[in-house]
């Protein structure tokens, strides 16, 4: 285990650093000259101004020199400065991500706690009309973009029925988390139906295994079956896609933060790059390679406690 870890943290910093080059470059590469952004009234677009505004931001170094300053900066906790907000970039993000963390943990509840549960009616139902509806249903909800869901609950819900605020954060944690309610719903359904999928088709092939047929044989309750045969072996490959699914919602929170109006880093991201606010934007996109990055290494790392055969294997080798 402790092998694993050290060869998966060793990918993870290697991966790192060539991302932060890639986020640093690509924001540079992009079309237009920042210092127009940086200084922003044309009437100060003087020769001495832009010069003055190149060697603050040190544009007029090579690329790989800004980038190293860039990354000594971030390696000490420094972001840069918002040049928009006129505050420093990791005060922005501390600001912003706990609606980003909150928003991501409620609908990670939801889609766990339901897509699991239909998963195991459908498998448990298999051809039946209750499989047929819950196959239906979530093949048809994941086939919607989650634009178009969270738009039609801010019509149903918030619009139509009041039941819930259109947009807004909430004063205090009840209220937020009743504003969070409906984007938590919206990025969950999506989510949902790819785990109950996921869960039908594993336990399914469980189902279908000798020693579950050998269980049944010696006549053992059909919920004993289910619990410690089938659905404890079927843990493994729903746990690696709640977490790659976590991990891209960690990373994918923009659009249903921007259709409900909440202050979170998704919606940050949108208006800094209208903005041309590039210490901001390079700072957001990092933090969502790293968010990914980590959460796929604790799946790995849980992937063997749930399957030893993964472990033993792992040891043999």
């Amino acid at each position: 285990m402790a092998a694993t870890l050290l060869r998966r943290l060793g990918a993870m910093f290697l991966t790192l650093a060539i991302s932060s080059f890639v986020i640093f470059a690509g924001i540079y590469a992009a079309p237009g000259d920042p210092v127009t952004f940086l200084i922003g009234n044309p009437e100060n677009m003087t020769p001495e101004r832009i010069a003055a505004v190149r060697a603050e931001y040190h544009l007029d170094q090579p690329l790989v020199v800004q980038y190293a300053l860039w990354a000594k900066g971030v390696l000490h906790g420094d972001l840069g400065t918002s040049f928009f907000y006129q505050q420093p970039v990791s005060e922005l993000l501390a600001s912003r991500l706990p609606m980003t963390l909150t928003l991501v943990a409620m609908a990670t509840v939801l889609f766990v706690v339901i897509g699991v549960s239909l998963g195991v009616a459908s498998a448990l139902r298999r051809g039946g009309p209750l499989d047929s509806f819950i196959t239906g249903g979530t093949t048809f909800v994941n086939s919607v973009p989650n634009f178009v869901v969270a738009l039609g609950l801010v019509s149903v819900f918030a619009v139509q029925l009041r039941w819930f605020p259109v947009v807004g954060d909430g004063a205090g944690f009840a209220d937020r988390l009743y504003h969070l309610t409906l984007p938590a719903v919206a990025l969950a359904l999506g989510s949902l139906a790819l785990i109950s999928r996921v869960t039908r088709q594993t336990m399914v092939e469980q189902q279908a295994l000798d020693h579950v047929e050998a269980a049944r044989s010696y006549g053992l309750g059909t919920r004993r079956i289910v619990y410690r045969h089938v659905l404890r072996n079927s843990l493994g490959p729903v746990v690696t896609m709640c977490g790659l699914t976590i991990a891209g919602m960690l990373a994918g929170t923009t659009v249903i933060e921007s259709v409900f109006g909440l202050n979170g880093v998704g919606s940050l991201l949108v208006e800094s790059i209208n903005t041309h606010d590039f210490a901001v934007v390079q700072a957001i996109l990092l933090y969502m390679v790293l968010a990914y990055m980590v959460v796929t290494i604790l799946v790995d790392l849980l992937y063997p406690l749930l399957d030893a055969r993964t472990l033993i294997r792992s040891d043999r080798s």
